[in-house]
Formats: structure tokens, C-alpha cells, sequence
């Protein structure tokens, strides 16, 4: 498979360098686009008995109703309802925008699943760990909340500062290794779509079949990934964690 170019862009702030990879700030910026135009189009025409598009907005959002549910008492976890809502539907969104197809230009990709870079995961991840801290902070104070860092025994204390990192790293990778993964595939499906008669022969019904795996992989993913937003908020927010 060949290997494509990530088109990178370099911001000079006097001594400092600071490069940006544009197809992750495109990837990001029609994602969010894309979720911002679902919302607006889902709920421009609400009403009392919801039919359409309104009725699997509202599905959708008693899903994330019962997330919260099965994680913690919606006395803590209800001000997470919208937090959830745009977690599951960007990272969806976000996981199959590289699906139907990639975009190379002068050797460099700009169309493709921008939670297939680890950067981007790994932003989000952190920031539901930041927030997480946050919450559990602003609900139990800091004597509080510093209090969970040293229960049972004091001396835990840096294993629960290493399951921090690690909560972050897995969180981040793992939806990062599966989309990375699908894509890398779908590559070398392409490949062999094109590089000949029989290869598209042999190649068309694995790609079709792969599309839609990976279809399914995105959904899971982003499930996953909000689920387990919510178990770490739990675990910081709610009296019984």
C-alpha cells in the first residue's frame, strides 16, 4: 500500500513552531458542520406528537437518557445529557466520514476520518478526563475530592495518579485503533480493486462487505467511547463510587 503525506502547515510564533496537520482541521471542522446541520435539521419543526427526523432525534436522546441511567442516579448525571448527546453524535460522525472513500491530493490525504489520527482521540479523551476532575471538584469540593485519591490506603495514591494516564490512553486508543485499522484495510482493498481486472474482480465484494463492517464498527464506537464518558464521570461525581 502506498503510503500517503499528511498535509502539515507550520505556525511560527517567534522561536516557536507549531505544525498543524490541515486535514485534521478539515476532517474536524465538516464534522462538526455536519453535526451542527443534523441538530438544526432534526429539531427546526418540533412538535407535541414527534414523527421523522424528530423521532429518532428524541430516540436517540433517550438512548442517552439511559446511558446515564445505568452508569449513575440522574440526580448527578443529568447535566451530562447534553454531553452526551454531541459525544456520540460527533464521534460518529467522525468515524464514518472515511468510510465511502479518501481523498489524496499531491500525494497527501485530506478526506478521511479524523478520529483515525491518534491526536484527535487522544484530545478528546483528555478531555473527558479534565472534565470528569472538574465535576468531581465543583460537586465535592477539593477536600473532597482529594479524599478519593488516597481511599482505602494513603499509599495508593500513585497507582490511582497512573490510572489516570492510563484511562486516557486506553480511552483514546482504542477508538483510534479500531477506525485506523478499518481504514488501513479499506486501503488495501482499493489497491487491489485497482490494479487490475481480476484484482477488481477479487477486491469489489470484500470492500462492500468491509464498508459495511466498518459501518458497524463506527456505530460501536462511538457507543463505546460515550459509555465509557459516562463511567468515568461516575466514578467522580456520584457518592457511591
Amino acid at each position: 500500500m502506498e503510503e500517503h503525506e499528511a498535509p502539515i502547515e507550520e505556525l511560527v510564533i517567534g522561536e516557536l513552531t507549531i505544525p498543524f496537520n490541515m486535514s485534521n482541521v478539515l476532517m474536524i471542522t465538516v464534522a462538526t458542520v455536519i453535526v451542527l446541520l443534523t441538530a438544526i435539521l432534526f429539531t427546526r419543526n418540533l412538535q407535541m406528537r414527534p414523527t421523522g427526523l424528530q423521532n429518532f432525534m428524541e430516540w436517540v436522546i433517550d438512548f442517552i437518557r439511559n446511558i446515564i441511567n445505568s452508569t449513575m442516579d440522574w440526580k448527578d448525571g443529568g447535566r451530562f445529557h447534553l454531553l452526551g448527546l454531541a459525544l456520540i453524535m460527533y464521534i460518529l460522525v467522525a468515524n464514518l466520514l472515511g468510510v465511502p472513500l479518501a481523498i489524496v491530493v499531491d500525494n497527501e490525504l485530506w478526506w478521511k476520518s479524523p478520529t483515525a489520527d491518534p491526536t484527535v482521540t487522544l484530545t478528546l479523551a483528555l478531555l473527558v478526563v479534565v472534565l470528569s476532575h472538574y465535576y468531581g471538584v465543583k460537586l465535592k469540593g477539593v477536600g473532597g475530592y482529594g479524599k478519593e485519591f488516597v481511599k482505602p490506603m494513603w499509599f495508593l495514591f500513585p497507582l490511582k495518579i497512573i490510572e489516570e494516564f492510563a484511562n486516557t490512553l486506553t480511552l483514546g486508543l482504542r477508538l483510534y485503533g479500531n477506525i485506523y485499522a478499518g481504514e488501513i484495510l479499506l486501503a488495501l482493498l482499493v489497491g487491489l480493486g485497482t490494479s487490475s481486472i481480476l484484482g477488481g474482480l477479487a477486491g469489489i465484494i470484500p470492500m462492500i462487505a468491509w464498508q459495511g463492517f466498518s459501518l458497524f464498527v463506527g456505530v460501536i464506537q462511538a457507543f463505546i467511547f460515550t459509555m465509557l464518558t459516562m463511567v468515568y464521570l461516575a466514578h467522580k461525581v456520584s457518592s457511591d463510587h
